[in-house]
């Protein structure tokens, strides 16, 4: 055992003591953080036009604040990227994280001197976490990579930096992890993905690699460049120390067999759930399903039940009000002066004591061309039972409707790019058939009534869904193949990409 990893046992097990606790309370301490986040931001300018001074219980806050998109905080955040202060949280934002949005082209997220360091410490106490409970802290001693996007910074007119999230983070990584961190900040800031996984690799190959980070399509991507350019069966073979993935933003489920095939062996994993307008949650333990929510930590969570979340007045339930088992919208308020706000995701309680969640999908990307909302954690489940049962991988797939064939019933069509194709894809398009209808009634229905046919599977060579997401100039870094579409245009862009 190495020295780094003997000091780290005693102080992961005396955090991991102290989430614990934390977690005995984590109701009432929302509660602190909902009135701390609102009487600080009295002030500011949205503060003052929401009436935050007079707000006293949730109730009152959803009174004066709605449920808001970009587009509804457009307006303060523009005045904030201009380098006005106090508009949603007093002082400045310290950065602003670019990302694209569908609808509303770049977006400026809001990081403040408050909200930063809860981005780290969530990516810190996952790690502990699983030292407390595993023991296994050997990881600490040898080579750690992140692939990520780009550190790079702009200033906007205002002096604000403002980049990519991980590339923000990247800046603010302890010292005690920068000596053991690869790939270096020069490899980091290349652009182009093809480029930069080439000089990773160059730089890694001859490495003691421990711990491997990232979207588990771009790891897969890095692991089979290793593997083609040392000529080794396994990665294993390549590391042979290489002992834990932290991954985030995607089921792993769907990748696991393929990663036990390149790798040669089962390696432990965790779970996070960062995003830009928060650290949402992370596994802290590998005995339990669901990620923990980061409950203590500068945001205040409201829960909108997934089927309430169109309609014109629906529910917001605080952390002592939501249910295990009922799909949620999430709408975050933050101390980087995110109110009411919607991040597009879902997500499902698993526990409430301590609340454990499991992503579910995105409120927007789902498939109800006929009503039947179809959501990412179905398909996945069909997927990944449908690869157990028939013993082959895949790499990618997304589900969209054909409503209008040529002849015949409309359908679901499942575009899959396998790794190891099935002995018969008749069969894999079967299971995939029995388990939508296993876990979706109003497919099921539709399927009974004879208003869908069974679904049709799509098998593309491969290459096709990294050629996607090329054309859409998405390839790489934190980027991810959407699961579902409502329409046809991530489909056919996949099924002509080659």
């Amino acid at each position: 055992m190495g020295f780094k990893s003997a000091l780290s046992k005693p102080f992961a097990k005396s955090v991991a003591k102290k989430l614990r606790l934390e977690a005995n309370n984590a109701a009432e301490l929302q509660r602190d953080q909902f009135l701390s986040l609102v009487r600080t931001a009295q002030n500011t300018t949205f503060g003052k036009d929401h009436y935050f001074k007079d707000i006293q219980s949730p109730a009152d806050f959803q009174e004066a604040v709605g449920v808001n998109d970009y587009e509804d905080l457009k307006p303060y955040i523009l005045r904030a990227v201009d380098g006005e202060a106090d508009m949603l949280w007093p002082g400045k934002p310290v950065y602003f994280c670019k990302t694209s949005g569908t609808t509303s082209g770049m977006k400026y997220i809001p990081l403040t001197k408050e909200s930063v360091p809860f981005h780290i410490s969530a990516a810190r106490n996952a790690l502990l976490s699983y030292i407390a409970e595993t023991g296994n802290a050997q990881f600490v001693d040898g080579k750690m990579i992140f692939l990520q996007g780009s550190p790079k910074l702009e200033d906007l007119a205002s002096g604000i930096p403002f980049g990519r999230l991980s590339g923000i983070v990247a800046h603010h990584v302890p010292g005690y992890l920068q000596k053991n961190r690869l790939p270096s900040m020069a490899t980091n800031s290349i652009e182009d993905w093809e480029t930069k996984l080439d000089a990773i690799v160059d730089e890694t190959v001859n490495e003691n690699m421990t711990l491997i980070s990232g979207i588990p399509s771009w790891v897969q991507m890095y692991f089979e460049r290793l593997i083609e350019r040392t000529g080794k069966t396994h990665i294993k073979d390549i590391f042979p120390n290489f002992s834990l993935f932290v991954y985030g933003g995607v089921n792993f489920e769907p990748y696991s067999a393929r990663f036990v095939d390149l790798v040669g062996k089962q390696i432990p994993a965790i779970e996070t759930y960062p995003a830009s307008e928060g650290f949402v949650a992370y596994q802290d333990t590998q005995n339990e399903e669901g990620l923990l929510l980061n409950f203590n930590a500068g945001m205040w969570y409201e829960f909108i039940p997934a089927d309430q979340y169109f309609s014109d007045n629906p529910q917001r339930l605080t952390l002592d009000e939501v249910e295990v088992g009922v799909n949620y919208a999430l709408i975050m308020n933050t101390n980087a002066g995110l109110w009411g706000y919607s991040i597009g995701d879902t997500v499902r309680f698993v526990s409430l004591d301590p609340p454990r969640v499991k992503v579910t999908g995105r409120i927007k990307h789902f498939t109800s061309a006929f009503g039947e909302h179809v959501i990412a954690e179905e398909v996945e489940q069909a997927m990944t039972t449908a690869c157990a049962e028939m013993k082959c991988s895949v790499r990618e797939f997304h589900v969209a409707p054909e409503v209008a064939p040529k002849e015949g019933l409309p359908y679901h069509e499942w575009i899959v790019e396998f790794e190891q194709l099935p002995s018969s894809m008749e069969n894999f398009a079967s299971i995939l058939d029995r388990e939508m209808c296993k876990q979706n009634v109003y497919y099921r229905d539709l399927i009974t009534g004879s208003v869908l046919r069974t679904a049709i599977l799509s098998s593309v060579q491969k290459g096709s869904f990294e050629e996607m997401m090329r054309q859409r100039g998405k390839l790489g870094g934190q980027n991810k193949v959407p699961r579902l579409g409502n329409d046809r245009s991530i489909a056919d862009l996949v099924i002509n990409a080659r």
